[in-house]
């Protein structure tokens, strides 16, 4: 599984590559210079319950973890999974 950044300087998006699928994919918008807001995951319905959101979400974590960028995090599942793992609060804005 390869995870594969694209951004515009407005948008940006993680994708979870499979061979030559897209097993998933996570966006996020900026708001401001230093903070995004995750806005819509999505996975493919062949990878459902491999974990595969979360493992965008890693990506994402390392990324924004390096650059010092904050998260807010309004889609359902990411909102979900920083209530659930303490260990991510710590990017929250």
């Amino acid at each position: 599984m390869e995870f594969i950044k694209t951004d515009n300087g407005k948008k940006g998006a993680f994708s979870a590559i499979d061979g030559d699928k897209k097993a998933g994919e996570m966006t996020y918008t900026w708001a401001g210079d230093n903070k995004i807001i995750i806005d819509h995951t999505e996975v493919d319905e062949a990878y459902g319950g491999q974990g595969i959101g979360k493992k965008i979400l890693v990506n994402i974590l390392d990324w924004v973890r390096k650059d010092n960028i904050k998260v807010i995090p309004l889609c359902p599942f990411a909102k979900a999974q920083f209530e659930k793992n303490e260990d991510f609060r710590d990017v929250l804005a």
